[in-house]
C-alpha cells in the first residue's frame, strides 16, 4: 500500500508514525523513504510518548505533531488500536485533520479489526491494513486484508482505453487485475475497481477457510453487540485488577498503562509489571491454564476476547493472577522454573517467539 499512497515530491517527501510502531510497520516505512531515495533521520518522524510512564498518546499531541511537520509531510501512518497500550485512537478525528492538511493517512487495524466497530468510509479514512490472525481468530500465518477509499479505487476504463493509465499507480498483480480478461493471459493490466485491485497473488485456500470459518461466527452477531459486551468485559476486568491492587496484598505490583477511559481502549489492558516479576508471573499462569501475551521486560497484554471470553473467566483470571504476583514477588521461583527464566522452556515457546 505504501508503494501506492507515498508518492514524495521535493516539497512533501515525509511519513509520520508512532514510535512505539509495530516493528514491521516502522520497516516498511523506512524502506519505501530508502526506496525513495530519502534518509529516514529526516524523511521519517516518530510521534513518542509524552509520558514513558504511561507510553499513550493524546490526541492533542498527535496534532500537534501533525501540524509542525504538515507542509513536508506525504503521507501518515498510525495504528487504530496501538498493540502495545491497547488505546484505540480517534480514526474519524485524526483523519479529518490530515485531510485539512492535503495529506493522505492509513490505518494499520491488525488489533482494531474484529475488536472495535469500523466506519472506515464514513470516517473517509484513505487506506487501511490488517492481519487476520488475531481477533478475527483465523491463525498465523494467514491472509491479511486491506481497505481503499472508493475515491482512490476507481478505474478510468475510458482513459485505459485511450492509453492513459486511468487509476492510482500501485504495484500490480496478476490477482488484481479485471476478472474478464484475467485468463487471457495478456500483458495490459486493468485492475478490478476497489480494494480488490490492489491485490498481488492469489491466497491460500486453507487460509481462506480460516478466515470464512471465522466471519461465519461474528455474521451471527454484530460488532455493536460485541463491542458493548467487551467494553463491559474490559471495564469488569479494571475494576477488578484495581480494587485487588489497591485494597490486598499485591499493592503496586502492577499498573495499567491502556487508558481507563472505554472510548479509548479495545478489549486490550496492558500491566506494566514491577522490574523482575514478569517470568514469575508468567510461570503461574501458564500452570494455571491462562493464556495471555508478553512485551519484555516488563508488561502483559490481557485482552478477554467478547465473542467467546465469560465474566466469569475474567473473575478467575484476576484470582489467579493475584497468586501469580504474590509468587513472583516473593521470589518462589522452583528449579524447573530456572529454565524458563533462562529462555530454555520446556515447550519450546521461546523458540517460536
Amino acid at each position: 500500500m505504501l508503494a501506492s499512497f507515498y508518492r514524495p515530491t521535493k516539497d512533501k517527501f515525509r511519513i509520520i508514525i508512532e514510535g512505539k510502531a509495530f516493528p514491521s510497520d516502522h520497516y516498511a516505512v523506512e524502506s519505501q523513504i530508502r526506496h525513495h531515495g530519502y534518509e529516514p533521520d529526516i524523511a521519517m518522524t516518530l510521534i513518542e510518548p509524552e509520558d514513558e510512564i504511561q507510553p499513550t498518546l493524546s490526541i492533542t499531541h498527535v496534532i500537534n505533531i501533525i501540524d509542525k511537520y504538515a507542509a513536508t509531510t506525504a503521507l501518515i501512518l498510525l495504528p487504530g488500536v496501538q498493540y502495545y497500550t491497547g488505546q484505540y485512537l480517534d480514526i474519524p478525528a485524526i483523519t479529518a485533520h490530515a485531510h485539512s492538511h492535503g495529506i493522505l493517512i492509513g490505518w494499520d487495524l491488525a488489533h482494531a479489526v474484529g475488536n472495535v466497530d469500523l466506519q472506515l468510509h464514513e470516517w473517509d479514512v484513505d487506506f487501511a491494513v490488517w492481519c487476520n490472525y488475531k481477533y478475527l481468530n483465523s491463525g498465523p500465518g494467514s491472509i491479511a486484508g486491506l481497505f481503499v477509499h472508493e475515491k482512490h479505487g476507481n478505474v478510468d476504463l475510458e482513459a485505459v482505453d485511450n492509453g492513459k493509465i486511468g487509476y492510482r499507480p500501485r504495484l500490480s498483480g496478476w490477482w488484481g487485475g479485471d476478472r474478464s480478461t484475467r485468463f487471457q493471459m495478456g500483458n495490459k493490466f486493468v485492475p478490478i475497481p476497489g480494494a480488490a485491485g490492489f491485490q498481488l497473488g492469489n491466497p491460500s485456500a486453507l487460509a481462506l477457510t480460516a478466515v470464512l470459518a471465522s466471519l461465519e461466527v461474528f455474521s451471527l452477531t454484530s460488532m455493536t453487540a460485541i463491542r458493548a459486551k467487551s467494553i463491559k468485559m474490559t471495564g469488569y476486568l479494571a475494576d477488578l485488577l484495581i480494587h485487588f491492587r489497591d485494597h490486598h496484598s499485591f499493592a503496586n505490583t502492577f499498573k495499567i498503562i491502556t487508558p481507563l477511559d472505554a472510548a479509548e481502549r479495545g478489549a486490550q489492558l496492558s500491566l506494566r509489571l514491577e522490574p523482575g516479576l514478569l517470568e514469575g508471573v508468567l510461570k503461574v499462569l501458564e500452570e494455571k491454564g491462562v493464556i495471555i501475551d508478553e512485551r519484555k521486560p516488563d508488561v502483559i497484554r490481557v485482552a478477554p476476547a467478547p465473542l467467546y471470553n465469560s465474566f466469569a473467566e475474567v473473575w478467575d483470571f484476576v484470582q489467579i493472577f493475584q497468586t501469580a504476583c504474590q509468587t513472583a514477588q516473593a521470589g518462589n521461583v522452583g528449579t524447573t522454573d530456572i529454565l524458563a527464566l533462562e529462555g530454555q522452556d520446556e515447550k519450546g515457546w521461546n523458540t517460536i517467539k
